[in-house]
C-alpha cells in the first residue's frame, strides 16, 4: 500500500473511534434559543427569556454574563401572600437530558444598559455559565426585540420589568460553544 493510502486509512479509522465515543452520550448540553425584550423606557431594564436543554448529566446554571451590558441577574418571579414578587435566583437546575426555561411569569434574566451597538444590531452575545467541566461556558446570541408599546404587562409591570413577550422558543438558535 502506498504512504498516502495508509495516511488515509489512519486517519479515517482514529475519525471513526472519536465518532463511537459519543453514539451513547446522547444530546450535549445547550442554549437552544432565547430572545431579549427591551424595556418600555431607556431607564428600565431589559428582560431575557430561553432555553436550555439538559446534557447527560444534571447541572446547574450558575451565571449568565454579556460584555456588552453593565449587569446581567437572573430572577425568579413568585407569588407571595397573593402578590406577585421576584427574586434574585443565585443558580437553576437543569435536568439530565430535559430542559430548564426561562419564560415570562416564572425564571428570567434582568439585564441593565446594554450597548447601543448591539442593539442596534438586533443582538447580544451572552455567556451562560454552568457547573460543569470546570465551568463550562456556552456561548449564544440572543435576539433583542423592540418592548411592546410600552405597556407593561400586569406580572411584571409592578416589578419594573417594562414590557415582555411570552415563550423563550422564538429566537433561531445562534449557539456557539467555547
Amino acid at each position: 500500500m502506498k504512504p498516502f493510502a495508509l495516511a488515509a486509512l489512519a486517519a479515517t479509522a482514529l475519525s471513526l473511534t472519536g465518532c463511537g465515543e459519543n453514539l451513547g452520550a446522547g444530546k450535549p448540553l445547550n442554549v437552544v434559543s432565547g430572545h431579549i425584550v427591551m424595556g418600555a423606557t431607556p431607564d428600565r431594564p431589559a428582560v431575557g427569556y430561553f432555553r436550555v436543554q439538559g446534557g447527560p448529566q444534571p447541572v446547574e446554571l450558575v451565571a449568565v454574563t454579556a460584555d456588552l451590558a453593565q449587569r446581567v441577574e437572573m430572577h425568579e418571579s413568585v407569588k407571595e401572600n397573593g402578590m406577585m414578587t421576584m427574586k434574585p435566583l443565585l443558580r437553576a437546575e437543569v435536568p439530565a437530558k430535559g430542559e430548564l426555561v426561562f419564560k415570562q411569569g416564572g425564571k428570567h434574566l434582568m439585564i441593565w444598559g446594554i450597548n447601543g451597538a448591539a442593539v442596534r444590531a438586533g443582538k447580544l452575545p451572552m455567556a451562560f455559565v454552568f457547573t460543569n467541566n470546570n465551568n463550562e461556558r456556552i456561548l449564544f446570541d440572543m435576539v433583542i426585540k423592540p418592548a411592546e408599546g410600552g405597556a407593561a404587562t400586569a406580572d411584571h409591570g409592578a416589578m419594573g420589568h417594562g414590557s415582555m413577550e411570552k415563550g423563550a422558543e422564538t429566537a433561531a438558535p445562534d449557539a456557539a460553544k467555547k
